[in-house]
């Protein structure tokens, strides 16, 4: 059975790919998952806070109305406290590379255009094999149109793009009013790969302690939905790679993410609930799947029920919509 499958101009022995979590925190870790199965691994994110340069973007979009209450800078972890720096993630990087056979995907986390960008090329230099740049901006100020938003997004991009040569994928956000044409504009300006999508983590109350609160929530297969749909629509119609990041758990979860049109799957909640080991049972299910319904390689059944090759392509849009509300029954 052929399992390999071309993603961001390299080619992984599966489609299984760890995503960005604490998991590639240290070289043991990375080993490990390498040993399991996955194809790839993308590093935990280096953030634009931790690089601790001063930039108008930052001092205008993170300060804003901070002075008013005292509490929201105490939110921000303290940057000293993070257990690794810029210099250290580029060295993990190099060691990384040095210890595995698999591709190393960097990830820069930020929400403005500075100098922060200057450490993509940073990372390519430390040997990543691509890079993912995660892009995440709350925009809290009624001010700051749509269209702004875009704007810098796409802004950003275009730094990175001019400062890296490697492949670049963007993680991308579910909530532009039109996806398909934010995902448009960003391939042509320099994306790669567009990955689908990022999980934004709302913070909680504390009914106690009267404090706003973070709480990790982890995926699950439900969460599939989201990417599933998109990526479907999506496939053939940009010429840049797809990969689904948000509920893959299941065996069925990366058989579904493929048939939509995704090159890859890429794995954490499921890593972090049940351990690495289950990358291989994952792969043995995948496979045993394939064999039974007489399919040669992975590659033929990419974006095989995508929105492209679906007979009925208003099952992606508001027929499907439609016909859940009417279907429905309550229990009586």
């Amino acid at each position: 059975m052929n399992l390999t499958t071309n993603y961001l101009d390299m080619v992984l022995k599966n489609p299984i790919v760890a995503s960005s979590s604490p998991l590639s925190h240290n070289v043991d870790s990375i080993r490990r998952l390498e040993d399991a199965g996955a194809a790839a691994v993308v590093m935990y994110s280096l953030f634009e806070e931790q690089i601790g340069f001063d930039s108008y973007y930052i001092d205008y979009h993170l300060t804003q109305g901070i002075d008013s209450y005292a509490e929201s800078i105490s939110y921000f972890p303290d940057m000293q406290s993070y257990n690794i720096g810029p210099d250290e993630y580029m060295n993990l990087i190099r060691r990384a590379k040095e210890a595995v056979n698999i591709p190393i995907i960097g990830s820069l986390n930020g929400a403005s255009v500075g100098g922060w960008m200057d450490y993509a090329a940073l990372i390519e230099e430390a040997g990543a094999d691509a890079l993912e740049l995660n892009i995440y901006y709350l925009p809290t100020n009624i001010e700051i149109s749509g269209l702004e938003v875009e704007r810098l997004y796409l802004e950003i991009l275009s730094a990175v793009r001019q400062a890296v040569t490697i492949p670049l994928a963007v993680k991308l956000s579910s909530f532009f009013s039109s996806t398909a044409n934010m995902a448009s504009r960003l391939t042509d300006h320099g994306a790669d790969g567009l990955v689908l999508f990022n999980r934004f983590y709302q913070p909680d109350f504390d009914l106690e302690n009267l404090e706003v609160a973070p709480r990790l929530v982890l995926s699950n297969s439900d969460d599939l939905r989201l990417p599933l749909r998109w990526v479907a629509i999506l496939y053939g119609r940009l010429s840049v790679d797809l990969a689904i990041t948000s509920g893959i758990h299941t065996s069925r979860d990366v058989i579904k993410g493929l048939m939509a049109g995704a090159k890859v799957t890429m794995m954490a909640s499921e890593l972090l609930q049940k351990g690495v080991g289950r990358i291989s049972q994952v792969l043995n299910e995948l496979v045993t799947w394939l064999n039974e319904h007489e399919y040669e390689s992975v590659a033929q059944m990419i974006g095989a029920m995508s929105q492209k090759h679906c007979p009925e392509p208003a099952a992606f849009e508001r027929a499907n919509y439609m016909k859940m509300l009417q279907s429905y029954r309550p229990i009586n």
